[in-house]
């Protein structure tokens, strides 16, 4: 479950006479160091802070993914054709899509040079599995079978050691049953989630320790230089682990991460060529981008969603769906996306990004803009006159959610109050803890390529709980559409079910979709060959010195 902290798309001149922000402004950076020469100059990435310490199990936001990503080789990749592809696994199977083997490749070993074992995973999953350790990714575990074992109820001690449907049958051989029959499981094994943790991440009290989080010991590409200490360290440094069986970049061996609370500063440092990629370029870039970098410039697709998120257990006035679906009728996403973001973004009309399979143009009637039916509706249904708008100010959307505030204004008649969150972790922090009742800005960037993840761990009613269902929405009847789906006996057969619990959403709206994203990113003239995957992480073998 990942939710975006980036404006993803670059944007640029304002909309309805809003000043776009200047360039310039608080971050921060790692220093001025100049890439080029030997391979052990960095290559030098922007990122947000991530929201938690580094561990997989309790990450469920771009900025921390981005990072374990790099540290970390997961069971399945994803190739161009959005089919999941073997990566640490040599082979999944199941018969019956309820018993999985997962057999592991040789040749991995964690970055301490322990080898890989299948009982990592078991340790992983289990730890994450069980409500004691509040694990953020928990949720995930909950198709395998004895989950319930480790998840009693608030107040209720946990009694099971983990769950049944797990075993380490040898060091290179995992057994996974689940409770139910799930076809797309497979698809699932890419996602942060499910990355192993070696005996090393757990103290006495078999809990992940602090010193781990700080500088994790991953099996993949890069390992940790040093700890990252967060909220006080700028950088997170790392570098190529020469154990590592897979491709390794050529021509270079350390990779830092620069951590910026402004994205105007953080393009700035890539236009001075203090910074070597930027996959995240701010609305105020727009403007300049493609004229200052030239080919170095890249927009492609992407698979995200813009939303207006929505309070609904937290604030009865928005209980309502004639109230959500006046907002939603009240905003202009064609100008939006066409003045905004200078056309790299598309307005949403659908719950399901048009990237991944069983996306429907114009699913979501009252995505249609139509202010005088919008007021109508919502003078009727007795919305609020005053409506909070927070954002998180460190990944440039101002300008966007100052516009859905101008709409608002105009179309609705109400006193509409734009509220910056200085990080994205501070908004996600509030929205964790059931505080913030105003609307809120969110983004989300797939986990794994399939319909079934743009509605699982945003709207069931389980993800409420340790998933992403920051609005508390909570529907039997898209849950039962959702587990028939899952227990479809093909990929193809479950996608109807899904789209029946799309329709739903779409006619509910527990979020308002606005746009669906673009990747719009740029690069120093001292790096070349920068690939962005479908899950917005860079494909960093690829990567080579300019």
């Amino acid at each position: 479950m990942r939710v975006t902290k980036g404006a993803q798309i670059v944007a640029g001149t304002a909309l309805l006479a809003l000043a776009v922000a200047a360039c310039g402004g608080g971050a921060t950076t790692g220093g001025n160091t100049a890439t080029g020469g030997g391979s052990d100059t960095p290559v030098r990435m922007e990122l947000g802070e991530p929201q938690e310490l580094l561990v997989p199990t309790n990450t469920t936001e771009s900025e921390g993914s981005e990072t374990l990503a790099a540290l970390f080789e997961p069971l399945v990749n994803y190739d161009e054709n959005k089919k999941a592809v073997e990566a640490a696994a040599a082979s999944i199977e199941s018969t019956d899509q309820k018993v999985w083997t997962i057999k592991l490749k040789p040749g991995y070993t964690w970055h301490n040079g322990e080898p890989l074992i299948a009982q990592n995973y078991v340790d992983a999953w289990n730890y994450a599995a069980n409500q004691e350790n509040a694990q953020s990714a928990g949720y995930f575990f909950a198709r395998v079978d004895g989950f319930a074992d480790l998840n009693p109820g608030e107040g209720k001690p946990v009694s099971a050691k983990g769950m049944k449907g797990l075993e380490a049958v040898d060091d290179t051989t995992l057994k996974v049953t689940l409770s139910a029959s799930f076809s797309q499981f497979k698809t699932l094994l890419g996602y942060t989630a499910f990355y192993p943790l070696p005996k090393a991440a757990f103290g006495p009290d078999g809990k992940v320790t602090q010193e781990y989080g700080e500088k994790p010991i991953g099996q993949g590409l890069f390992k940790m230089d040093k700890p990252y200490k967060k909220g006080t360290d700028q950088t997170i440094e790392m570098s190529v682990y020469d154990k590592y069986p897979g491709t390794k970049p050529k021509g270079w061996t350390k990779l830092q991460f620069k951590l910026y609370t402004s994205a105007e500063t953080s393009f700035n440092d890539l236009q001075a060529e203090n910074l070597d990629i930027h996959d995240s370029l701010p609305p105020s870039a727009i403007a300049t981008a493609k004229t200052a970098l030239g080919e170095r410039y890249q927009d492609q697709p992407d698979a995200g969603i813009g939303y207006i998120g929505v309070p609904l257990k937290y604030n009865p006035e928005y209980k309502n769906p004639d109230v959500r679906k006046a907002i939603s009728m009240a905003i202009d996403r064609k100008t939006i996306a066409e003045t905004v973001f200078s056309g790299t973004r598309a307005p949403a009309d659908d719950f399901i990004n048009p990237a991944i399979d069983g996306y429907r143009q114009g699913a979501c009637a009252a995505c249609a803009y139509n202010p005088a039916e919008a007021k109508k509706l919502y003078e009727s249904a007795g919305g609020p006159k005053k409506i909070e708008l927070g954002y998180n100010a460190d990944g440039g959307h101002k300008e966007w959610i100052e516009a859905v505030a101008n709409n608002l204004r105009a179309n609705l008649g109400v006193e509409v109050t734009p509220r910056p969150f200085e990080k994205f972790q501070a908004i996600l922090d509030e929205l964790d803890a059931k505080k913030y009742t105003g609307l809120f800005r969110m983004g989300w960037a797939i986990d794994y390529p399939s319909a079934e993840n743009y509605l699982t761990p945003i709207f069931s009613t389980g993800a409420a709980v340790t998933g992403s269902n920051y609005g508390g929405y909570a529907s039997k009847e898209f849950d039962d559409l959702l587990a028939k789906g899952d227990q479809a006996p093909t990929v193809e057969e479950g996608l109807k079910f899904y789209q029946q619990a799309d329709d739903i959403l779409n006619k509910e709206l527990p979020y308002i979709p606005v746009y669906f994203y673009r990747n719009n990113s740029g690069y120093s003239t001292k790096v070349k060959n920068i690939k962005i995957n479908l899950l917005n992480q860079v494909e960093w073998s690829e990567v080579e010195k300019a």
